[in-house]
């Protein structure tokens, strides 16, 4: 028997960005209760670095009424299932107008498991080339920023960037020695 046991499942809410279910569970000791899960298609990260510069994007986030620094990312609502390197390299160039001579992958990780199926995948991007953006139009706001590695590093450190996956991508990679 699984750990915890699916009774029923009902989706309460759904747009073409997620679905949010609530599962009826039964844990291994009988007790029952009740799962809120929500659903999201996995995501690609990216750390373009070209020699010391590292390029990031700055937007608003709604969410908790901010502008934030973080790497370039994102999902493919209309194709979830896609290839990762190349919703890396088309979230690559849709949010920077970069291209990439190659793409280094570093690993998958989860969001946060314990409410949410989501993960990523990170790529470090090296061999840069400039060309155009072609953003979403929720990305309206968004800007492109370069700085230097150092001070990424000291911007984590201090607690100004707050993106857990920037932050954890660049750890990261820097374990595995991408970077």
């Amino acid at each position: 028997m699984a750990d915890i046991e699916t009774l029923d499942s009902k989706v309460v809410y759904e747009n073409k960005w997620l679905r949010v279910r609530e599962d009826k569970i039964r844990r291994s000791s009988g007790n029952e209760g009740i799962y809120g899960v929500v659903e999201k298609p996995d995501f690609a990260i990216i750390l373009p670095i070209e020699g010391d510069t590292v390029y990031m994007v700055e937007q608003y986030r709604y969410t908790i009424k901010e502008r934030q620094l973080e790497l370039p990312q994102g999902a493919w609502e209309n194709n979830p299932g896609a290839d990762p390197v190349e919703l890396a390299k088309g979230e690559l160039k849709e949010e920077t107008g970069l291209t990439a001579e190659s793409m280094e992958y570093v690993g998958f990780q989860y969001l946060a498991y314990g409410f949410c199926n989501q993960g990523y995948h990170i790529y470090v991007a090296k061999g840069l080339t400039q060309g155009t953006q072609k953003l979403d139009a929720e990305e309206e706001d968004l800007r492109v920023v370069s700085l230097s590695l150092n001070t990424l590093k000291e911007k984590i450190k201090t607690g100004e960037i707050k993106d857990a996956s920037t932050c954890n991508a660049l750890g990261l990679a820097m374990l595995k020695g991408f970077i």
